[in-house]
Parts: structure tokens; C-alpha cells; sequence
């Protein structure tokens, strides 16, 4: 392994203005894992992978001069580096925050040098540190291929903008609509009893499904007289706080504190309700919001971020905007019992539908109801919608 000569530029460039304009190019996202003579298992993630020749098979990376986990892995006799899926944006925090110990909790197996690849990435390229280049701030690592294999053809993890996502083509969006299509074969059996919710309480019904950890989709929906479909939410929605509690309050305490995570900006009072609402859930099978003063307006921005998000093809910028419009809504979704005397401005009622393999997946949502309504009657109208649960859940398999 060689090291270049320093490269020497001077440059007025604002630091600011230069992260800002890199920024709006997305790089993918590695992680660069090997084995220390003591047998320690390094791992660093790097946004700077890149292919580099095919004759011969060379690779590169460039991490930063002040990396720790760099200056061991440079000393390793060879390093795999593991292209990551959309999905693993949780593992490269894991990784980056932990100073030792990087692998504790996280599935691998052994590239054919030995060296960690990481269950679940999109391929990994078992290689050898060639030359190390010097780049300003970075070094500029070259490595030689020894072997290498796709292992999960997945959408990539990409860093854009600040954030991490995934490219998604419209081909892979076709195939999302296909894979739920069972959904929708079995909401459409229980659509009479939907229509007939619907019409007897005088307002939206919507059924929806998870289609991953982040995003639900309506596989059917309903409304009574009078009441405009338009004014909804969209039909593609992100599961971010508040939306989303009816999918994640059974499941286990990691996964329910990831989706408070996307919660940004609100403090622990707020994460507070969320949490007591996936309490309410577990004990009575139902979660209702209440409007504030200023009526059904308080769901405005929340329906135009919804709408905004269902567009698609959103960059990482906008896709925090139409997080923060959702948690910054001022409806109340502290979980209350009902008095039968009391008067409610209901804002909505979802209520977990369980699915064939009898998780809950599905969500079931009243919106646009009837205001100034005595508590009597809006148990009347939880008391339906448990009524069209059931339907939907036993005529799909659910227990």
C-alpha cells in the first residue's frame, strides 16, 4: 500500500455553500467492515463508494483523515464492502454511533477472506486496500477485487439533501400496487358493510394497509351523504406520529420507538400521548382524536402534506416538510373514555384490523364525522365500526 503526494489547492469557496451544492447529488451508502489481527470486527460507513475499473476490477472509497476505524482497517490483509438496501438506514446509525463492539445485535457471515458481510445488503465486494491517495480532508482508498456477489436485489440506500432514502422506479411502484392486491380482494368482500358504516354514521370510512415500516395505502374506502372524499386524507400516507399507531401498537419496543423517532421537533409530553394512545389500543381495540377550535381546518395541512407525499418522487427536503406538517397538527390525540353525557368534536377513530397471518397490518379509520356528538353516540359509532372489524378480519382469515 503507497501514499501520494499531498495535494495543495487554495480555495475561497464557502464551506456552507459547498455541503449545500454536493448535497443535491445522492451518493450511495457502504459499509467498509474487516478483521484486526487481534480478531476485533471493524466497520465504517462511508457515502463514497464507487466503481472504478473493470481492468483491471478496482473499487474506492474516501474516508475521513480523522477516522478512527479507518486507520485500523487500513492495517487489515482485506475489507469487504457491503452495498446497503433501503430498508437498512437503522443499521448505519447502529454502526456509526457505537465505538466498539460495532456487531453486537447484528446478523453476518463471513465474506471469503473472512471479513463481515452484513445479512440483508444488496451485494458485498471482498477486496484487497491497494493504494491510498491523499484528498484534502479524505483519503481516496483504491482497492483490487478478489471476489464478489449480489446477495439481496433490493432498491439501494442512498444519502440526498441531508437524509437517507431509497430510489424506487415506477416499474418497482407497479409491482408495490400488485403485491397488495390481495388486500384489496378481500376489502372489496366487505365493502357492503363499509358503505353501510359509512351511511349510517354520516362520514369517511377507510380502510388501509401497511405496505412497509413507513407508508400505508387505501385498499378501500367509503363515505356517507354529503361527505366529500376530497377532503381526506390521500390514499398514500407515511407512517409518521400520529399516523400509524393502529399498525405499531403491538409490536415490540424497538419497533414502536422508531416510529416515535420520526416524531422530530415535538417534545417528550407529546411522545408521551403517543404512547399512552398504543397503551389505549392494546386494552380497547380503538383510538379516537379530538378537533380544537378551530374545527375539521385543523386537519388541513395535514391532508395537503398527505397529498404532496402521494405525488411521490420526493427528495429527502420534502420529505421531512411533509413529516413535520403531519406531527406539528393541532388536533387532540391524548385517548380518553367516553362520558355517554358529554358533547365530542370527534376528529377521527381508527380502530387495528388484523390480516391473514393475524398481525395487525390494517387500520380502519373514521374521519369527516358528525360534530357536537354525545358520547353515547360516538360509542354507537365504535361499536359498528368493531362490528365491521370482525367482518373483515373473518371473512380474510384473521382470528
Amino acid at each position: 500500500m503507497s501514499t501520494d503526494t499531498t495535494i495543495d489547492i487554495d480555495s475561497d469557496i464557502d464551506k456552507g455553500l459547498f455541503r449545500e451544492v454536493m448535497g443535491h447529488y445522492p451518493t450511495g451508502v457502504a459499509v467498509v467492515t474487516g478483521r484486526a489481527d487481534d480478531g476485533e470486527l471493524l466497520a465504517l460507513v462511508v457515502g463514497t463508494f464507487s466503481s472504478v475499473s473493470l481492468e483491471p476490477p478496482l473499487v474506492s472509497f474516501m474516508p475521513m483523515k480523522t477516522s478512527k476505524s479507518f486507520d485500523k482497517l487500513r492495517r487489515c490483509n482485506s475489507v469487504c464492502i457491503n452495498i446497503l438496501g433501503g430498508e437498512q438506514e437503522d443499521l448505519v446509525s447502529t454502526i456509526a454511533r457505537r465505538w466498539e463492539n460495532k456487531f453486537d445485535g447484528i446478523d453476518w457471515f463471513g465474506s471469503p477472506s473472512g471479513d463481515p458481510v452484513l445479512e440483508q445488503s444488496v451485494a458485498w465486494i471482498d477486496a484487497r486496500i491497494t493504494n491510498t491517495l491523499d484528498a484534502g480532508d479524505h483519503w481516496i482508498v483504491l482497492c483490487s477485487v478478489n471476489d464478489m456477489a449480489v446477495t439481496n436485489p433490493v432498491a439501494p440506500l442512498i444519502y440526498f439533501q441531508g437524509g437517507y432514502g431509497s430510489f424506487v422506479s415506477t416499474s418497482l411502484m407497479a409491482r408495490m400496487d400488485h403485491e397488495i392486491m390481495d388486500e384489496i380482494h378481500d376489502a372489496e368482500i366487505a365493502r357492503p358493510d363499509v358503505e353501510a358504516l359509512a351511511r349510517a354514521v354520516g362520514c369517511e370510512v377507510i380502510l388501509y394497509t401497511a405496505i412497509s415500516r413507513d407508508e400505508m395505502a387505501t385498499v378501500l374506502s367509503a363515505v356517507g351523504p354529503g361527505v366529500d372524499r376530497e377532503n381526506g386524507l390521500a390514499r398514500r400516507i407515511p407512517i409518521v406520529p400520529p399516523i400509524g399507531d393502529s399498525v405499531v401498537f403491538d409490536r415490540a419496543d424497538d419497533e414502536q420507538e422508531r416510529w416515535l423517532a420520526k416524531a422530530h421537533g415535538v417534545d417528550e409530553s407529546v411522545k408521551g400521548h403517543y404512547r399512552q394512545r398504543t397503551a389505549f389500543l392494546r386494552t380497547h381495540g380503538y383510538v379516537l382524536s379530538l378537533l380544537p377550535q378551530e374545527g375539521i381546518a385543523a386537519y388541513d395541512s395535514m391532508c395537503e402534506a398527505t397529498r404532496r407525499y402521494e405525488c411521490g418522487r420526493l427528495t429527502p427536503v420534502q420529505e421531512r416538510d411533509i413529516r413535520a406538517s403531519i406531527v406539528e397538527s393541532t388536533v387532540d390525540y391524548r385517548p380518553r373514555e367516553l362520558d355517554p353525557e358529554c358533547r365530542y368534536n370527534v376528529g377521527s377513530v381508527v380502530l387495528p384490523v388484523r390480516n391473514r397471518d393475524g398481525s395487525h397490518t390494517r387500520t380502519l379509520r373514521l374521519a369527516q364525522l358528525p360534530t357536537d356528538a354525545s358520547g353515547a353516540a360516538v360509542a354507537e359509532w365504535i361499536s359498528r365500526a368493531k362490528a365491521v372489524v370482525a367482518v373483515l378480519e373473518g371473512r380474510s382469515g384473521g382470528q
